[in-house]
């Protein structure tokens, strides 16, 4: 018999199935015996009577919490007195024939039930029990169809989906990089990308001229409920664009996930408003600014762009942003500046007055996404590592591969890149990013469940030429 999904069991009234899942709960009745049996579409309650099969009430009366199971039997109309309403499968039961204990559980660290009210290091630590919760399994399932609507979007947008490298060459782009070893090339490393930034400009190079990606990124900092060290960008690219066809196809790729997936939930302004980045600092004081009308509605979402930020700012000593002069950028050194401000880069004047032409989305007081049109010719690029200081030696060396795409004819582009991880963490009105992730880090980049990072043994060290 095929299975079938517990949430379709309401269309099969007074039908033979068959379910598979987990045991939620048990209830004695005497002469009956009622569980309730999940898996990851929803929760159905399964009877058994004494009086109908011993043998079988005899094997139910050995079910425990988080047993695997596989039922067969039949659907039907709960009494009404029975009906649930606030379950999907509330007023059907299953009447059953057949019980097969496919696994047996220890006694869970939590009740499933209840993980929400559990400590997150806890959660953590189990998180294979956590992710079997209605709360993990619905946050899950939207992250899934988040992505494929964005795919299936991307692709009627004429798209290619393509990944790039994880190994790659380290470049100075502002966060700390995690070192990857290389066994073959002893004393040298591989970087983890911070983001596919390089590589999806050297795509617009090959004439590609629509790429995307679901990618992975990294940064070896300090994490936060809103990031993690490894995270999931939507990352987007496109040749002979403007910034404002850019932002009309994010605005439109927005609308429709929510729209298609949070019907419940409403877009306070569309178009999203528009704000220079002085008008932000000046009414808001930040560059995230929560313009909702009403913050204790929880189904209002009021996205915004922020645009015409500063290319350049005064070097954080405590921070450079891998810099190494007395101007650092604002955003990342690939930014061009809007056309009204390009003699002002190439000629270095009146450099903390030149306006990137960045773009940056924001949703309720996060930035979910920032994008540019970028520098596609060499000499300006040059320009900005020299402002930000690098030496000729310096740029050469960590940006020559670049550059030497660019006099190969770069077309003009510009893309963004969203944090999937806080988009779907606002929308699902989660406090952290961590709900949002199968398998997240702790705030302070540990992964509970696998004990990890862990120590290398030296035979590992030996291996890599490392002492």
């Amino acid at each position: 018999m095929k299975r079938t999904w517990i949430i379709d069991t309401t269309k099969k009234l007074d039908e033979k199935v068959e379910i598979k899942g987990w045991v939620q709960t048990r209830r004695d009745h005497g002469k009956l015996i009622f569980i309730d049996v999940r898996d990851r579409s929803g929760i159905i309650q399964a009877v058994f009577w004494a009086g109908r099969d011993k043998e079988l009430f005899k094997q139910a009366s050995k079910l425990r919490s988080e047993y695997v199971v596989k039922l067969e039997g039949i659907v039907q109309a709960r009494g009404e007195k029975q009906i649930n309403d606030d379950l999907p499968t509330g007023r059907v039961e299953l009447a059953v024939t057949k019980l097969e204990i496919l696994n047996t559980s220890e006694t869970p660290v939590f009740e499933i039930e209840k993980a929400s009210e559990t400590s997150e290091e806890l959660r953590m630590q189990y998180r294979y029990l956590d992710l079997r919760s209605e709360r993990m399994a619905e946050n899950i399932k939207k992250r899934h169809q988040t992505i494929k609507l964005i795919r299936d979007e991307l692709n009627q947008e004429e798209f290619y989906e393509i990944e790039t490298p994880y190994l790659t060459k380290g470049t100075p782009e502002g966060a700390r990089e995690f070192i990857v070893p290389a066994r073959l090339s002893k004393g040298k490393y591989f970087v983890l990308p911070q983001s596919p930034q390089q590589f999806k400009q050297l795509l617009m190079t090959g004439g590609v001229e629509r790429y995307f990606q679901i990618a992975r990124c990294f940064r070896d900092e300090d994490t936060r409920g809103d990031r993690q060290a490894e995270f999931t960008q939507m990352d987007l690219e496109a040749s002979f664009v403007s910034k404002e066809e850019i932002m009309e196809l994010n605005e439109k790729l927005l609308i429709k996930i929510v729209e298609t997936l949070y019907p419940e939930k409403h877009i306070q302004e569309v178009p999203f408003p528009r704000i220079t980045y002085k008008e932000a600092m000046e009414k808001y004081g930040t560059d995230r600014p929560d313009i909702r009308l009403d913050k204790n509605d929880p189904n209002l979402l009021a996205f915004c762009w922020i645009i015409d930020f500063p290319m350049f700012e005064k070097t954080n000593k405590e921070e450079h942003h891998g810099a190494y002069g007395e101007w650092t950028f604002t955003h990342n050194p690939f930014s061009a500046p809007i056309d009204e401000h390009l003699e002002l880069l190439r000629n270095k004047e009146r450099i903390g007055d030149i306006v990137a032409s960045q773009y940056d989305i924001v949703l309720n007081g996060y930035e979910i996404g920032g994008g540019s049109i970028r520098n596609h010719r060499a000499d300006d690029l040059i320009k900005t590592l020299e402002i930000i200081g690098h030496s000729k030696e310096a740029i050469e060396t960590n940006f020559g591969h670049m550059l030497k795409a660019f006099r190969f004819g770069a077309p003009p582009h510009g893309g963004i890149a969203w944090g999937l991880d806080r988009l779907i963490m606002i929308l699902q009105n989660e406090p952290s990013i961590r709900d949002v992730i199968a398998f997240p880090k702790t705030g302070d980049s540990r992964d509970l469940l696998m004990d990890a990072p862990n120590v290398v043994d030296k035979r590992q060290l030996k291996d890599l030429g490392l002492k």
